[in-house]
């Protein structure tokens, strides 16, 4: 689907290697995808992108082609921390020390933990469809635990949430994109994902990636937590220029003033929503590609 593209495998730390697609020429731009994705949900975007860019679009910790590592007490090698540190290396391994990141969901939790704790290696910052993982459990709501139950089921103690995802998978996974989710009888949501994307999401979406997915979720709700509650309390904020975008009939332009959260994290912030759901680059990609342009 994507032509020049050159694919790697970077060994990130012993037994753990990170699948990475490159292409394009120009400034470092490194793109992370989100839950339950894989670098391809960028196939929209990238193409665009890499006229000006050095794209690399990877798949994370625990998704995708990249190492499931085994699950260890306290979840600390899913965190995010490890996650940003992981895709550091990628950089460093393909010659760049500084780079813009965009992410999304999942990715853009990876993206702002590095942009606090790597603020030498991030140049400009885009955050697509989130507010920190402090906000989404300091805001949480009775409707908003309805809506993203997922925050709650994935972190119960192992093996409950996997057991039961694998139980159902296709259906679960189709549920995960949000095809027929959250809209009426006429949700075109499923015609965003061409069916050769949807069978290679799905083809990763193995036991292991399920195991890796309820623990990244387990870190979130403990160490990345704690990491932002620590960084709140110390006053450090993200020093790079950051754009926010959400989607505007999505579920954090329905809970959330995101403009409003992200304050609390720094002064260099901007951001709007953009009309579709919470697969930004799936839903909007002409939208999300002026903005991004435009901030880059």
């Amino acid at each position: 689907m994507l032509k020049d593209v050159t694919h790697h495998n970077i060994q990130v730390e012993e037994g753990v290697f990170i699948h990475a697609a490159a292409m394009g020429q120009g400034e470092p731009l490194l793109l992370l995808h989100g839950h339950p994705e894989t670098w391809l949900m960028w196939h929209k975007m990238a193409p665009q992108l890499a006229k000006r860019f050095t794209v690399v679009a990877s798949d994370l910790r625990g998704y995708g082609d990249s190492s499931k590592p085994e699950s260890i007490p306290g979840h600390g090698n899913y965190s995010k921390r490890v996650m940003a540190e992981d895709q550091i290396k990628v950089m460093k391994h393909l010659g760049f020390d500084r780079f813009h990141v965009m992410g999304h969901d999942r990715g853009a939790r990876v993206g702002y933990r590095m942009a606090l704790d790597h603020p030498e290696a991030v140049d400009k910052l885009v955050l697509l469809d989130i507010v920190s993982t402090y906000d989404m459990y300091a805001l949480s709501s009775r409707e908003f635990s309805k809506a993203l139950f997922q925050w709650y089921f994935f972190t119960q103690a192992a093996p409950l949430p996997e057991d039961m995802i694998c139980a159902s998978r296709d259906q679960f996974f189709r549920y995960s994109l949000h095809i027929s989710r959250y809209h009426s009888e006429n949700d075109t949501s499923a015609e965003h994902f061409p069916p050769e994307v949807y069978q290679e999401y799905f083809r990763c979406y193995t036991p292991e990636t399920i195991r890796a997915i309820c623990e990244e979720y387990r870190a979130g709700e403990t160490v990345d937590l704690a990491l932002d509650e620590e960084d709140l309390k110390n006053g450090k904020k993200i020093q790079a220029e950051t754009l926010v975008l959400w989607g505007g009939s999505g579920l954090v332009e329905r809970f959330f003033r995101p403009m409003e959260c992200w304050a609390k994290f720094g002064d260099r912030f901007r951001g709007h929503p953009v009309p579709c759901g919470h697969f930004i680059p799936e839903e909007a990609p002409e939208e999300a590609l002026k903005a991004v342009e435009a901030f880059l």
